[in-house]
């Protein structure tokens, strides 16, 4: 009888160790520049109570319409695999007290879960690399997150390939006046809208500005434009943004339909894309903004907050089509052993290297066969040196040493091993 195979669920993606080697450096270097920053790490669960995000994101959005992996539990209470985080840290916030902490900014990674229809740059299971930072009403935070994540993009050597958008989707008594502006333009012009912009006319039209039809986008030209209806603090604060990354020499674009696609936000928002053609229309690696509002949508005091959220398969997508990061899985030490008996003495050596060298890769090759089979399986791991020790060595308490990046080769009493290795490494 042939077992059929299990394949993974259809939008589900298996990440290999040639691909989280790049992601693992990316990673390292994201980490890094948080803290550099003042950032500290929450780790935040992967379900929560449905209403959780009804509340906060807006029922009028695709999110809940349309893309929440929800189900009952066995106690028939509503619980949602994360489709976001920035719900979840504040509902964190709020249920630890750490509003009343010195600390505002705060960094997470993990997965994600929407249910869209799979494409590049897309899975119905992601990852993101976010921030939340609370009080701080001053938008000198903004520029300082732009420079940060500015930052990050020169790091890893993109920030030729990516460029930033940034608008400001004023207070919601500003949005308010403009929605109503927005639908008396469309009214008439509603029979040539999208089906999906149809749709929303009434129910969010703020989310039509980011239609991707064409024939809408060219609509939009003549429309009411949200930026004329913001309040003096609003304009002030995106000026001073703005105004500032000219002076520090950070090119970016006004885009005036850029309005995100949750309705906790207001005023500043911005979006890093690509210019990668490969991505498609999947060219969105890092979003955010400010939410001022949100912490009182979800029963916390008054609290000026906002954050950002890096698309960690479109950012990895990008690195592998520069070829920034070397996707190649180097080996550091890779041990050949014919010793015939189990030797307890000969696996605390070997337990000691590790010891002494705990951030090195450190292979032992266990297989059964030849001395010179494993020394060709150890050219698949292209380790930096192989230690080789047989029988008579080991009664000699010697090592040989071979370079396998060239042909010659070394013995060396054990006592001295790892005197040598921290001198090679």
């Amino acid at each position: 009888m042939i077992i059929k195979r299990i394949q993974s669920v259809k939008g589900m993606h298996d990440y290999l160790p040639e691909e989280l080697n790049v992601w693992n450096t990316t990673e390292s270097v994201l980490k890094k520049i948080f803290k550099n920053y003042g950032y500290c790490e929450i780790r935040l669960p992967i379900l929560e109570k449905t209403k959780l995000f009804t509340r906060s994101i807006g029922e009028i959005t695709d999110i809940i319409e349309k893309e929440m992996y929800t189900f009952n539990d066995r106690n028939k209470k509503s619980l949602t695999l994360r489709p976001e985080s920035t719900t979840c840290c504040v509902r964190a916030i709020l249920e630890n007290n750490l509003l009343k902490n010195i600390k505002q900014r705060f960094w997470y990674f993990g997965p994600m879960f929407r249910y869209e229809k799979p494409q590049k740059g897309r899975y119905r299971q992601f990852y993101q690399f976010g921030c939340e930072i609370y009080g701080l009403s001053n938008p000198k935070i903004e520029l300082e997150l732009i420079l940060l994540l500015n930052r990050i993009w020169k790091i890893l050597k993109i920030s030729n390939n990516i460029y930033l958008e940034i608008n400001s989707i004023g207070t919601i008594t500003a949005r308010e006046r403009y929605k109503d502006d927005l639908i008396n333009y469309l009214i008439s012009k509603k029979k040539f809208l999208d089906l999906d912009s149809q749709n929303r006319l009434y129910k969010n039209p703020l989310r039509i500005l980011d239609s991707k039809n064409k024939n809408t986008q060219n609509i939009l030209k003549n429309a009411p434009v949200l930026l004329d209806y913001l309040d003096e603090n609003s304009i002030n604060n995106f000026n001073f943004v703005c105004n500032s990354m000219k002076k520090i020499g950070i090119p970016f674009k006004i885009n005036k339909n850029l309005i995100r696609g949750l309705d906790y936000y207001n005023d500043i928002v911005f979006e890093w894309k690509t210019k990668i053609p490969k991505l498609g229309s999947q060219n969105t690696i890092c979003a955010g903004g400010r939410y001022d509002k949100l912490i009182q949508i979800l029963g916390g005091p008054k609290t000026p907050a906002l954050g950002c959220a890096i698309g960690m398969e479109r950012l990895i997508a990008i690195i592998n089509a520069k070829k920034n990061i070397s996707r190649e899985i180097i080996t550091d030490i890779y041990i050949i052993s014919t010793i015939l008996e189990e030797n307890v003495k000969f696996i605390q050596y070997i337990e000691k290297i590790r010891k002494n060298f705990f951030q090195l890769s450190i292979v032992e090759d266990l297989n059964i066969g030849s001395v010179n089979k494993k020394i060709i399986r150890a050219r698949k791991f292209k380790p930096k040196i192989i230690l080789l020790i047989n029988d008579v060595l080991f009664e000699k308490n010697m090592i040989e040493i071979k370079y396998f990046d060239k042909k010659y080769s070394k013995i060396i009493p054990m006592k001295d091993i790892i005197f040598f290795l921290k001198s090679f490494f």
